[in-house]
């Protein structure tokens, strides 16, 4: 009853936000309270949702001061000479900056953390792919594909798992699909390659008499603004200038530039390191940065009622999902759901477990938290598989191709998720349908791959 009542709640949440027949915030909340009260939860149902909520509070703390402080380093120009050399070496094309952007996402996403990675990317490129009109779907699809392949590092949180449910170290887990995941990553910049040639050609149809050429220069053009092209901005204006007067900000000093990439610098290496929890490291980034780049009080209100919606928008998303996943895991309805999961595994798959759980683990992503999947449904996997004689380790392997690893950016049960496609201005259900197939595509490129390296068998 209960795995039912799970399953029925994820296949309708899913089915509500792909057809935009219900905004995912709404859907997020009532469907798992609704599912509760069918279930006969209802005398607990504050405590379950105060549960889920007090799990992603962090999450949630965390994101709104990433998300001012990111948005006041885009304003201060920060990230300028990054979009002016993007757009450079694109020269305009948007082939170009689609695969540079899946460059830069598996580097930035070598810290194992989908949140910061998310955060760092898409602050970065955002305004890049607004300036040359493009898709931003494009850039929460292939920062999707980028970090979902990076996420099997050994310190990520799926591989930690897998290594932990069944007491496996790196050497054993991960050193054996290395190869498989080189496989991947030649898989994401072929699909950014080919992702950046379908929207060139869209840019191209919509303006035929723009040359690239052209392009490049407008957008040069608009990413090093004049100050006759700037807009005056309320916090430079005084009391007594009349409609006619005409106020130009004054532009960042170079002291300010360097304060700024040093403490962004300081911030990313901490957040690797985990000097402080992420949020407290937000908190304290985001007010020393406020304090000197606006240290007046009229300046600060400014930035902040600037970028109050779009703090809202990524935390309201962040709490709702916590509610779901604070109901799920809560009435049980997830171990039932892993339970039955497995016990619908038929004897003759068997032999053939390992390429059935690289295959399924990446739709799986969006139905099974990580911690279900590697501490629930990983463990009775592993020892089905020994015996039909197939190493656990083999097993663990698989999982790693597609569970919450390619399949985590498009996954509503993770809060990154919906980091990603808030920041980038997309719906979830407009993300999944627009990448679902190539993320999938990733983790059969990878099967592949793991196959012919000898990672686990056929």
């Amino acid at each position: 009853m209960l795995a039912a009542l799970g399953f029925a709640t994820i296949a309708v949440l899913l089915l509500l936000t792909m057809t935009r027949r219900a905004s995912v915030l709404v859907a997020l909340i009532l469907l798992p309270v609704l599912a509760a009260l069918i279930g006969g939860f209802a005398g607990d149902l504050g405590e379950l949702i105060l549960g889920g909520l007090s799990k992603v509070a962090p999450t949630g703390i965390m994101i709104a001061f990433a998300v001012l402080y990111f948005s006041l380093m885009v304003d201060a120009g920060l990230f300028d000479p990054l979009i002016r050399g993007l757009l450079r070496v694109a020269r305009g094309d948007p082939l170009r900056i689609t695969v540079a952007t899946a460059v830069l996402t598996l580097c930035v996403a070598l810290d194992g953390d989908g949140a910061s990675t998310f955060l760092i990317t898409v602050s970065a490129l955002l305004p890049v792919y607004k300036r040359l009109g493009m898709n931003p779907l494009v850039l929460s699809g292939v920062v999707c594909l980028g970090a979902g392949v990076m996420n099997m590092v050994p310190w990520g949180g799926p591989t930690v798992r897998a290594m932990a449910a069944l007491k496996l170290d790196s050497s054993e887990v991960f050193n054996p699909v290395l190869p498989a995941m080189g496989f991947g990553i030649a898989w994401v910049l072929v699909a950014s390659y080919l992702l950046g040639r379908r929207e060139r050609d869209r840019l191209a149809a919509l303006s035929p008499s723009t040359s690239t050429a052209a392009v490049a220069a407008e957008s040069s053009r608009q990413a090093t603004p004049t100050t006759a092209d700037a807009p005056e901005p309320e916090a430079f204006r005084s009391p007594g200038d009349g409609p006619g007067t005409v106020r130009v900000a004054p532009l960042p000093q170079t002291w300010l530039n360097v304060f700024n990439l040093l403490l962004t610098l300081a911030l990313v290496v901490c957040l690797i390191q985990e000097v402080m929890p992420l949020p407290v490291l937000f908190v304290l980034g985001f007010a020393i940065a406020l304090l000197v780049n606006h240290p007046t009080w009229e300046q600060q209100q400014a930035l902040l009622d600037k970028h109050a919606k779009n703090v809202v928008l990524v935390t309201t998303m962040i709490f709702a999902a916590g509610v779901l996943t604070g109901i799920l895991s809560g009435t049980k309805m997830i171990d039932e759901m892993a339970e039955a999961f497995v016990a619908v595994v038929p004897d003759s798959v068997g032999s053939h477990l390992p390429v059935a759980v690289a295959v399924t683990g990446m739709p799986l992503s969006l139905v099974f938290t990580p911690d279900a999947y590697y501490f629930g449904v990983l463990p009775v996997l592993a020892e089905t598989a020994n015996g039909f004689g197939t190493e656990p380790a083999e097993v663990a392997r698989a999982a790693i191709l597609g569970q919450m690893t390619t399949g985590f950016p498009l996954s509503p049960l993770t809060a990154s998720t919906f980091i990603l496609v808030g920041m980038s201005g997309v719906s979830l259900g407009e993300h999944q349908r627009f990448i679902f197939r190539w993320a999938f595509a990733t983790t059969l490129v990878m099967t592949a791959g793991a196959l012919l390296t000898g990672a686990f068998s056929l």
